[in-house]
């Protein structure tokens, strides 16, 4: 697909694998949702756009490359979206950070907002929107549906794992934004899960049942 990105990076595949483990601790769980994130950003930031400053080395004064424009955006899907957003920060300590809120029907498996708090000037922002589980896709059309109302124009979406219906729907409803995943699972359980998967993704980051 596509403005699709999939990981093989042997670092990424090698910290998933401890994620999907399921007697690997909330600390750990959560330290290595941030590398991940951390490691997926940089690829995923390749294409900001840079322009030339004036910088007094100690040797000399030379045009150098820095980043360009207004601060990048990163949007973390809440919950679970929070565990990611420091791995982001590391690499961008300037980037500000607004937040979606979804909760998700447990009937209909569709998402319904209860929360949208995202930085000004939007549109003129790279925005990078996390979520660590891509399952059904609903959460994340959503969070792009109300970035997109509110005036954002580039965006990204990056997930540590997604199921193939879900990357499917994203990718068909938003084809503009560049999507970012480090591992495509077999599928959807009946209860909406990723099989094989981690689990719930916020359970583990923030160490409740």
């Amino acid at each position: 697909m596509e403005n699709v990105t999939v990981f093989d990076h042997p670092l990424i595949q090698h910290k998933i694998s401890i994620l999907r483990d399921k007697n690997t601790g909330t600390n750990e769980f959560r330290a290595l949702t941030e590398e991940i994130a951390m490691l997926m950003g940089y690829e995923a930031l390749r294409d900001l756009p840079l322009q030339e400053v004036k910088v007094e080395t100690p040797i000399e004064t030379c045009m150098t490359p820095m980043i360009a424009g207004k601060k990048l955006a990163v949007v973390p899907i809440l919950r679970a979206g929070l565990g990611m957003v420091n791995g982001i920060l590391a690499l961008v300590p300037s980037a500000k950070v607004g937040h979606i809120g979804l909760y998700r029907d447990e009937v209909t498996h569709e998402p319904h907002e209860y929360y949208c708090k995202l930085p000004d000037p939007i549109e003129l922002r790279t925005i990078v929107v996390t979520d660590p589980m891509l399952a059904t896709g609903g959460s994340a059309v959503a969070a792009v549906d109300f970035i997109k109302q509110h005036g954002g124009k580039k965006i990204k979406f990056m997930s540590i794992i997604a199921a193939p219906e879900g990357l499917e729907r994203l990718h068909k409803t938003h084809p503009d934004i560049q999507i970012y995943v480090g591992h495509v699972d077999r599928c959807l359980n009946e209860n909406a899960y990723i099989c094989p998967g981690l689990g719930d993704a916020g359970d583990r980051i923030f160490g409740t049942k």
